[in-house]
């Protein structure tokens, strides 16, 4: 394994999220539910914003650094409301730092699991369902598809599917 550091981000890191983002819509477009155009529109107080969600109360935005402080990649948490509990978004590893022997998207999921036990017994996730490595990452983790099936919003009739891993209980 990799050295990894996981944390949270910052209001003031917000070119690092917005570079960060960038990289992940340009990897997996499908992955997101905003395109690589869109994304180059938003103004300077929108990053801020998503890079102030790393120390907010209503959600989490995770890092993981390399020992020379390089971005390998993110994920983050919100609750959307009390009935769907924590739920898991904004997944990304860099394709130089994928793999299990890595250990990158398990230290993130490990950091995002654990502020999800502070507010659920379980997290949930939406996949596109053409995206074999995340859902076999994520059955590796324990998730398990629940039938639930969501429309991709950005291609008619393509699919996301839900996923959810119980934490405790």
């Amino acid at each position: 394994m990799t050295f990894v550091n996981v944390r949270p981000t910052t209001e003031d890191e917000w070119e690092l999220v917005r570079e960060l983002r960038m990289r992940a819509l340009a990897d997996t477009p499908k992955a997101y539910l905003e395109t690589l155009e869109e994304a180059y529109h938003h103004d300077e107080a929108e990053w801020r914003m998503r890079a102030a969600r790393g120390v907010n109360d209503h959600g989490t935005s995770l890092i993981a650094e390399d020992e020379h402080g390089r971005w390998l990649g993110g994920m983050g948490g919100f609750v959307p409301d009390e009935a769907v509990g924590p739920l898991l978004v904004g997944v990304f590893v860099d394709p130089s730092a994928r793999g299990r022997e890595a250990g990158v998207a398990d230290a993130l999921l490990d950091g995002i699991e654990a502020w999800a036990l502070t507010r659920g017994d379980a997290l949930t996730l939406h996949v596109h369902e053409e995206n074999p490595r995340a859902i076999a990452f994520y059955e590796r983790r324990g998730f398990v598809a629940d039938g639930v099936r969501i429309p991709y919003p950005l291609a008619e009739g393509e699919w996301e599917l839900q996923m959810v891993k119980r934490l405790r209980g």
